[in-house]
């Protein structure tokens, strides 16, 4: 089957896609007026024979599974063909080994099919958990449409997801959306740029530049080509320990930028649920070849959304067998109204349950200022690391004076009374070490990689962090 430029677009490299052979066709289960004229009519498009075609690609050079929508047959729906043909190219890509890349453009199930259409969205889901039981990515292209079903059930469930710039996308088309609500939609409202603004997809970029997207995010998680190992980090000198308030200070001073210690990153954006993740960047990306998820803290306040952020993040880290590795630096979770109507506390104890259930390598390294369990919930590692330049509190030390003394004048006395330099945090049997100097970029660089090959050996360790943690007596 010649598959028409329009609908393969620009994600597969060029002669590369080979669509898979099948004698599926469109059955007319409701004996729905006038359907069989459509499909017959629909399949005289050149290269069409359904809305979806799926099979073996490259992208980027990598092997892919990819299907593909097509708007211009039926309005890319989703019926019992094209259902099926993207539960299968799933399967075969789970059993391939590869990751599966999907381009949409459709305006959700097919109406002349009723309720058979509409139950192919439990059967894609059903493909989805199967690919992501094998470990395999999943990464999706949003193009213009995409709505109804597809995003509901398939697209949404996407590892990494990119809008094309000028898609419509939401639940229910805009016409659909203003006519059961009674109401204008705001300006704005279903777009590509929405999304984002919400949450809800990783980037948004001109539909032409999907595919480099695609294929840098691929580079990202390819499998390991590990470069020889730098040497160890050096230990800081445990005779010499700053005074607690000077070392405060200049932790919250220092906020590297950690993307710049990767060799490549792609970013993840937004929590799925309504938020950017406010407080938590967070990328995929190498060092020396190394594959890791990067949570980095950043230094501001926690918003509710960063955790949950964080927590889809973990998720994805498992799934896709990627270590973990995050940056603590923030004085902790913001514990404004607005936040406690969030359920900031819950957030924080579902973050810690997740980095405690993660089956994947965990280093936690403290960059700046960690504080309270809105940074701890970070620090729930198998390693956890300290910069000599780094603190750690139980509190910020201005609301412990405001509680002991109701005097924050006397916040550098409580720093000292609770001990929160690295070298205490290491005494206490919390840090596993202590690091010399600041979180410079070469030095983090050094830091990931020799930690994470030590713990890369372990299949599962997440039993044994689960000891270390139950075990701090």
């Amino acid at each position: 089957m010649e598959v028409p430029n329009q609908q393969l677009g620009s994600i597969a490299d060029r002669g590369s896609f080979e669509p898979e052979r099948d004698d599926l066709a469109s059955r007319d289960p409701l004996a729905y007026p006038g359907y069989r004229a459509s499909l017959e009519s629909a399949r005289r498009l050149p290269g069409s024979d359904e809305a979806v075609v799926a099979g073996r690609a490259q992208v980027g050079g990598h092997d892919v599974e990819l299907a593909l929508f097509n708007f211009a047959f039926m309005g890319g729906s989703m019926g019992e063909v094209a259902g099926e043909r993207l539960a299968r190219a799933m399967e075969r890509a789970a059993q391939r080994q590869v990751p599966f890349v999907l381009r949409t453009a459709t305006g959700g199930a097919r109406m002349q099919e009723g309720m058979r259409s509409l139950i192919q969205m439990p059967k894609v889901v059903v493909s989805r958990m199967a690919l992501a039981r094998a470990g395999r990515p999943f990464i999706a292209s949003l193009g213009h449409p995409t709505t109804g079903g597809v995003l509901a059930s398939l697209a949404a469930l996407s590892d990494l997801t990119v809008a094309e710039q000028d898609a419509t996308i939401g639940f229910a088309g805009p016409r659909v959306a203003q006519g059961a609500t009674g109401r204008s939609l705001p300006a704005g409202s279903h777009t590509a740029s929405f999304a984002y603004d919400n949450g809800m997809v990783d980037a948004v970029v001109p539909a032409e530049e999907a595919a480099d997207w695609i294929a840098g995010a691929l580079d990202c998680l390819a499998v390991d080509d590990p470069e020889p190992a730098p040497s160890p980090p050096a230990e800081a000198d445990p005779d010499r320990r700053p005074d607690p308030w000077a070392a405060l200070q200049e932790a919250r001073a220092q906020k590297p930028s950690s993307p710049a210690m990767l060799d490549r990153w792609c970013a993840l954006n937004g929590d799925r649920a309504g938020g950017r993740g406010e407080g938590v960047t967070s990328v995929i990306g190498r060092i020396w070849g190394r594959r890791l998820l990067l949570l980095d803290t950043g230094g501001a306040p926690i918003q509710p959304s960063g955790l949950r952020k964080a927590t889809r993040c973990v998720d994805l880290a498992t799934r896709l067998g990627l270590p973990i590795v995050t940056l603590v630096d923030t004085p902790g979770a913001d514990p404004s109204a607005g936040s406690e109507a969030q359920g900031v506390a819950w957030l924080i104890a579902q973050l810690i349950e997740k980095m405690l259930s993660a089956a994947v390598p965990i280093l936690s390294i403290v960059t700046g200022e960690g504080g309270s369990g809105g940074a701890l919930a970070f620090a729930t590692a198998d390693t956890l690391v300290a910069y000599e330049t780094s603190v750690f509190s139980v509190i910020r030390p201005e609301g412990a004076a405001e509680i002991l003394w109701k005097d924050t004048a006397r916040a550098p006395d409580a720093a000292r009374a609770l001990k929160i330099t690295a070298h205490d945090l290491h005494d206490l049997g919390i840090a596993d070490q202590v690091v010399a100097g600041g979180p410079a970029l070469d030095s983090l660089r050094r830091v990931v990689t020799y930690h994470l090959d030590r713990l890369e050996d372990d299949a599962d360790p997440s039993p044994r962090r689960r000891h270390r943690w139950r075990n701090t007596w």
